[in-house]
């Protein structure tokens, strides 16, 4: 069984499609309200950090009884690169890549997937590669927009693929790095992405549902599954086969 860890878990979006490529969770974390009480609806038996600071090796072998995972995903809060705000980058204080870089140094999964807005690219993207490599990941970056699984509105995401130098998978005599699972990856993502569709407006109009603007802000701010799912699928063939 594959084994998932997610940092800034939000409702789940990346841990859905985790699920369909074959992935269990095992832990999640979220520190906004409204997400949590979604994991504790939809992962109620999955134990559940709410402060990144509060996750450590230690805890989490405490709580799940694991010492490392398969896959560390996260989305790391994505305000600091945002069009939307003010693009501080690493002056705002939103700003907890470091944190997740913690954790994966702590944990060491055999594979980190980190996503964000298309704005990390000119801000942090380089140093968030670096930081990985550092580490001993081999990093590959995808840019991945939720209209090409058919989604009704654009929705960058920068997807950041990272696989440890030192657990190369082992085929017989071969040796598999990310470059030969970067072929795989690009593969499929070329097969499994349909051609773009034309951009529309999301309905914002209120018709009375409970919680709307938390709704909203979640669904802003949330992955489309279907968005990662050909990324976490490929690692799931990579790693199984």
């Amino acid at each position: 069984m594959l084994t998932h860890f997610s940092l800034f878990s939000g409702i789940g979006g990346i841990d859905l499609a985790a699920e369909w490529a074959g992935f269990k969770t095992v832990g999640q974390c979220e520190i906004a309200d409204y997400p949590y009480k979604v994991l504790c609806k939809h992962w109620s038996d999955v134990p559940k950090w709410r402060d990144i600071k509060d996750v450590t090796a230690e805890d989490v072998y405490r709580r799940t009884g694991v010492r490392t995972v398969d896959l560390i995903s996260g989305g790391f809060p994505c305000q600091p690169f945002s069009n939307a705000g003010k693009r501080r980058g690493k002056a705002d204080d939103r700003y907890l890549w470091p944190e997740m870089l913690r954790v994966i140094q702590e944990l060491r999964p055999t594979w980190v997937l980190g996503e964000n807005v298309a704005g990390i690219v000119s801000l942090a993207l380089d140093e968030v590669l670096s930081d990985l490599e550092g580490q001993g990941y081999e990093t590959q970056a995808f840019i991945i927009p939720a209209c090409a699984v058919g989604a009704l509105h654009r929705r960058d995401r920068v997807f950041i693929v990272a696989h440890s130098s030192s657990k190369r998978l082992q085929r017989g005599q071969k040796t598999t790095s990310l470059e030969e699972s970067n072929e795989q990856l690009s593969r499929l993502l070329q097969t499994d992405l349909g051609p773009y569709i034309s951009e529309s407006q999301a309905n914002r109009n209120n018709y009375g549902i409970p919680c709307w603007m938390d709704r909203l802000k979640c669904l802003g701010e949330a992955v489309v599954p279907q968005q990662v799912y050909p990324i976490l699928k490929a690692i799931a063939e990579i790693e199984t086969r």
